[in-house]
C-alpha cells in the first residue's frame, strides 16, 4: 500500500485535553452567507452628478471616448457585485483577494454543466467498487438546497445544524483518536480552515490524503467518494458534484473528479438522528475510497 507524503504539522491531531478548547474556539464563529443582486439607487444628489459627469464627457471627449468609458460603468458595477459576492460566502480555499476572485472566475470557464451526473467509473481504480448501496439510502426529503460558488462553495439556505455539526467534529476526532496510525485529525488541506480528516497512507491521495472536511459555515461536506457511491448520493438527493470535479485537455483543476458536496445534516429534532446516521454512512464511503478499507463511523 502506498505511503502518500505528508506533513506532520498538517496531519498532527490536536491533544485529547485540547480537542475542547479548539472545538469551543471553531463554534464561536459565526457566518451569514448570502449572494446579493445587483442595484443601483439614484438619489437626487447622484442624478445630478451623473448628468453632469454625462455632459461633460460628451462635451470635453471624442464621440467614442464617451461611449467606451460609459459602456464601462455596468460591467465594473458586475465585477463589483460579483466580487462581493465571493466574499461574502466566507473563508475557503481561495485567498479573499481580488487576484483570489480573478482565479476563480478564470476556473468558471471550466465548470461542470451538470453537477447532478455521475462520473463514470475507471476499472483500473482501486477499489473497483462502492459500498453505500448495502446500506439503501433513504431519499432526502424536501427541495435540494441553493448552493453558490467553486472556492469556497456553500449552501445559501437549509444549513445544518449545531447538534449534528458538534457530533460529526467529535466523530472525527474520535476516529483519528481510536486508530493513530491510520487516522489524523487536522486543518483541511484544500479549504485552509475547518476540520478535516486524514489518512495517513491512502491509496487515493487528495491534498495530502484528506478523506473529508467540514465547513463551520453551513456545516456543508466536501468528499471524495467512488462513482458507484456519487450516483447514489445524487440519486438520493444527499449532495452534487464539485464544479471543478471534471478531466479537462486544456487546464488542470485542483480537485479530482470525484469530488463532491455533500449537504449539511438539518436541523429539525426529528430528522436530526436520521440524517446523521445517513452523513456517517456516505463519510464511511469516503473512507472505502480513499483507504480501501470498510471503518465504521460513530456519531
Amino acid at each position: 500500500m502506498p505511503a502518500s507524503i505528508v506533513s506532520a504539522e498538517t496531519l498532527a491531531a490536536p491533544p485529547s485535553d485540547m480537542l475542547a478548547e479548539v472545538e469551543g474556539e471553531t463554534l464561536k464563529l459565526k457566518y451569514t452567507i448570502r449572494q446579493e443582486p445587483i442595484s443601483v439607487t439614484l438619489d437626487g444628489p447622484t442624478l445630478f452628478l451623473s448628468a453632469l459627469t454625462l455632459i461633460l464627457l460628451i462635451h470635453f471627449l471624442e464621440p467614442y471616448h464617451a461611449q467606451l468609458l460609459v459602456s464601462l460603468v455596468p460591467i465594473v458595477l458586475l465585477v463589483h457585485n460579483d466580487y462581493q459576492n465571493f466574499l461574502n460566502l466566507g473563508p475557503g480555499g481561495s485567498s479573499p483577494t481580488f487576484r483570489g476572485y480573478m482565479i476563480i472566475t478564470w476556473f468558471r470557464l471550466w465548470c461542470l454543466r451538470d453537477p447532478f451526473t455521475a462520473p463514470k467509473p475507471d476499472p483500473s481504480r482501486v477499489p473497483t467498487s462502492g459500498i453505500l448501496s448495502r446500506h439503501n439510502l433513504p431519499y432526502r426529503t424536501g427541495p435540494l438546497p441553493v448552493v453558490a460558488g467553486i472556492a469556497p462553495q456553500r449552501q445559501l439556505d437549509q444549513h445544518g445544524s449545531r447538534h449534528c455539526y458538534r457530533a460529526l467534529r467529535r466523530a472525527m476526532t474520535g476516529l483519528a483518536n481510536r486508530y493513530p496510525e491510520k487516522f489524523s485529525a487536522g486543518t483541511s488541506c484544500l479549504e485552509k480552515h475547518g476540520l478535516a480528516l486524514f489518512a495517513r497512507h491512502p491509496l487515493q491521495t487528495n491534498c495530502q490524503g484528506e478523506i473529508f472536511h467540514l465547513h463551520d459555515s453551513d456545516h456543508s461536506m466536501h468528499m471524495c467518494l467512488h462513482p458507484d457511491d456519487i450516483k447514489e448520493v445524487l440519486a438520493k438527493g444527499w449532495g452534487q458534484r464539485h464544479p471543478l470535479s471534471r478531466k479537462s485537455p486544456f487546464v488542470k483543476t485542483p480537485v479530482t473528479p470525484y469530488f463532491v458536496m455533500i449537504y449539511a445534516p438539518r436541523g429539525k429534532k426529528f430528522l436530526h438522528d436520521q440524517e446523521l446516521q445517513v452523513i456517517c454512512n456516505i463519510i464511511e464511503a469516503a473512507i472505502w475510497n480513499t483507504l480501501a478499507e470498510d471503518v465504521k463511523m460513530e456519531s
